[in-house]
């Protein structure tokens, strides 16, 4: 099954949390914080949003910062999504 955003709305997939610490020292998995750091799996065509032309800023490959609160999480096949509209989206990571 595949998931296709509607509108401005970018489906996301979040990036697994560090391991370890830049100093070498392994982290429990209760103590791993998840990073707001995810992947573009998908994108939404864009168009008219509430009488405002979108254009589609972020493609599928894009790592984006998200808030920490943001979008709506989905579980689909085994797979942790999160679906938000792209003025949700803070900043692209290069």
């Amino acid at each position: 099954m595949k998931l296709k955003p509607l509108a401005d709305r970018v489906v996301l997939v979040q990036r697994a949390a560090e391991e370890k610490t830049e100093s070498g020292i392994f982290l429990a998995a209760s103590a791993q914080e998840k990073p707001e750091i995810y992947e573009v799996t998908e994108v939404g065509p864009g168009g008219m949003v509430d009488g405002s032309e979108i254009k589609m800023e972020v493609k599928v490959g894009d790592k984006v910062l998200v808030g920490k609160y943001s979008g709506s999480k989905i579980k689909l096949e085994g797979e942790e999504y999160t679906i938000v509209r792209q003025s949700d989206i803070l900043a692209i990571v290069e």
